[in-house]
């Protein structure tokens, strides 16, 4: 039984026929399984892109969305359920209402080719959002998302200059954010990541050998770029250093988070928190079916300061 955010659009199954409708092109990779339901082959890459952009366009009017190939192709309940989460921390901060609106202001770290947390937060909640990225080719495949549904109102884009940084460069002097969110590359290198790779796809073809409940599995991430999957020291060093700049950006954010893959990283990652002087941290878990996923969010802001950042 999923146990996705209430919100979530996305509990259930997939009305593969109805988003077929939206999207033709989705119509050609639908089958059936023992149940006689609709069902796509999730260990196919190109079926999963184009289920992506389905959901995308039926639940959140994205008329146009694609990725260059072999780049990250993100699991959209998953994706939203962050952005859900993050709706109640930020009430949390306000006397229990999500705010909503252009006013509050978020920053996707490494948003990646596909934009999606961009997509998936002023889509939900009318957020204005910031993407920062390092590599070229994902920013311009961002950009042509943005561009193509006339959101550029809505969503900006940054550049990352320099890749030993991750704030620093990115948040200017002026700059105020209600939130940063992150999906860190989590593997520390090239050969970790294709280990993982293989054995989620293994595990996918193993399961299309009983499809008869595939159709209510999300669709997981295919393909992915080195910056996407792996980097030096893995997801535990980049958000210990995301840890340490924050604490140079304090007044300037009430709320950092970023998801921690692996839970075996959390007790290092806690312990720099409280070293950086952080007022609050917490741990925000996510479930979807017997899948539990978390994310880790920190304030330098007291509570009777957090108001102020809505009023």
């Amino acid at each position: 039984m999923s146990k996705l955010h209430p919100r979530n659009p996305h509990s259930g199954r997939y009305d593969l026929a109805a988003l077929s409708k939206t999207t033709p092109a989705l119509s050609s990779f639908l089958k059936k399984n023992p149940k006689g339901d609709n069902t796509i082959d999730f260990a196919d890459p190109v079926a999963v892109k184009t289920l992506n952009a389905a959901l995308l366009k039926q639940h959140y009017q994205i008329g146009f969305w694609d990725i260059p190939k072999d780049y990250l192709c993100p699991p959209i309940p998953g994706r939203a359920d962050y952005i859900h989460y993050l709706a109640d921390l930020l009430a949390s901060s306000n006397n229990g209402n999500i705010p909503e609106g252009k006013q509050v202001h978020g920053l996707d770290i490494g948003t990646g080719a596909n934009l999606i947390y961009p997509l998936l937060a002023t889509k939900s909640y009318g957020w204005k959002m910031t993407g920062s990225e390092i590599e070229p080719s994902s920013l311009a495949s961002a950009n042509a998302i943005l561009k193509a549904n006339r959101l550029e109102k809505s969503i900006q884009l940054v550049k990352q200059d320099n890749k030993n940084q991750i704030l620093k460069g990115v948040i200017k002097g002026s700059d105020q954010y209600h939130f940063t969110l992150c999906n860190p590359p989590f593997h520390s290198s090239a050969k970790e990541a294709a280990q993982g790779s293989n054995r989620k796809l293994n595990n996918l073809k193993k399961g299309s050998e009983n499809t008869s409940n595939i159709s209510k599995k999300p669709a997981l991430n295919f393909g992915g770029q080195h910056n996407e999957l792996w980097c030096k020291g893995g997801e535990r060093a980049f958000i210990k250093q995301m840890i340490k700049e924050s604490a140079d950006y304090k007044t300037q954010c009430l709320w950092f988070t970023s998801l921690v893959a692996k839970k075996d990283n959390l007790p290092a990652i806690k312990q720099a928190l409280k070293k950086s002087g952080a007022v609050f941290f917490k741990e925000i878990k996510m479930a979807q079916g017997n899948k539990i996923s978390r994310f880790i969010a920190w304030t330098f802001q007291p509570k009777d300061q957090q108001l102020n950042w809505f009023s």
